[in-house]
């Protein structure tokens, strides 16, 4: 494992990490998580990701507990929540977004779930148009300082809300947001590297990015349709089907077909070539995992070795295909 680290932080992070998002408490269950995440620490990862709306909180138990039972040292991995969905199950307005009350208790219910005594990373999932931005950092700083939260970010923040929230930060002598949480892969390019071009310098922003694989359709699953075994085909994902393949003007379906193409002629499989892909890009501070079966995760460590095996021309290729 390579490890990395998050931004101008001092904090090393493993160059893979492992996600929770739409699987732990909806297709996977204590055992299945329980031998995945063991397989992740057995491979060098040192960073596990969750959110409060993963599966209504129910992510977040699965993962507290797996950890707790495997009980790795604590000082040896990093864990990770994030702020502002709430649950389906709370709709009054105190129960989401980014106030200084929700984020207060938001991070007490993580800490309860993950059976940790702090997260070593606190994500504003989404930015809140109902709550200034000097209010959250305020929140946020005082979570450092109580010692229940290390470092703390955002997550498919614009450009403009960050540096706002850092100018608050400085103003105030506040702990400014260290990271930013943002999806990228060879179909998602342009935040990560147009957006938040300047931020990595002029910030010290780290990156710690989801969905490598398209949600699965930079493997070549779906290049034929939807499987009726894939996350894509069963019950209640008609909104994430929709929103990974896209529709006829994106040519997403397309664009993966060429991507896998590619990589059958280079004679690799595709989702750790994609995830490689990720990894060159050094503003990239970890590739966020995911996966249901151990078989997944432990090809998806091939990425590891594929970063240095084709030259620039290849890589470029891979882009031309997929734009």
């Amino acid at each position: 494992m390579q490890y990395r680290r998050l931004g101008s932080s001092g904090l090393q992070l493993s160059a893979l990490s492992f996600g929770a998002w739409v699987t732990f408490g909806n297709q996977v269950g204590r055992g299945e998580a329980r031998e995945l995440i063991a397989a992740a620490w057995d491979h060098g990862i040192n960073f596990f990701d969750n959110a409060e709306g993963y599966a209504d909180g129910e992510a977040e138990r699965v993962m507290g507990d797996v950890l707790a039972d495997l009980r790795l040292p604590r000082d040896s991995w990093c864990v990770s929540s994030k702020v502002f969905f709430g649950s389906s199950t709370g709709p009054r307005p105190t129960q989401k977004g980014l106030s200084r009350k929700h984020v207060h208790d938001a991070c007490n219910d993580a800490l309860r779930r993950l059976r940790v005594d702090y997260l070593d990373l606190y994500f504003c999932h989404r930015p809140d148009p109902d709550t200034p931005i000097a209010e959250t950092v305020w929140a946020m700083d005082t979570l450092v300082r109580q010692g229940k939260v290390l470092y703390w970010g955002t997550s498919e923040w614009p450009a403009q809300a960050i540096r706002e929230a850092h100018k608050v930060a400085k103003a105030h002598h506040l702990h400014a947001p260290t990271m930013e949480q943002p999806q990228y892969n060879l179909l998602h390019r342009e935040r990560v590297e147009l957006e938040y071009a300047p931020l990595y310098a002029e910030l010290g922003l780290g990156t710690t990015v989801w969905s490598p694989l398209g949600s699965g359709l930079l493997t070549g699953k779906y290049n034929d349709g939807v499987p009726s075994d894939a996350r894509l085909g069963q019950e209640g994902y008609a909104w994430l089907q929709k929103w990974v393949l896209g529709d006829a003007d994106s040519r997403r379906v397309e664009r993966a077909r060429k991507f896998t193409s590619i990589a059958k002629e280079l004679g690799v499989a595709p989702a750790p070539l994609a995830i490689a892909w990720c990894l060159r890009n050094p503003h990239v501070s970890t590739v966020l995992l995911g996966a249901t079966r151990k078989d997944q995760l432990l090809q998806n460590f091939e990425a590891l070795d594929l970063v240095g095996r084709f030259d620039d021309a290849t890589w470029s290729r891979l882009e031309a295909a997929t734009t």
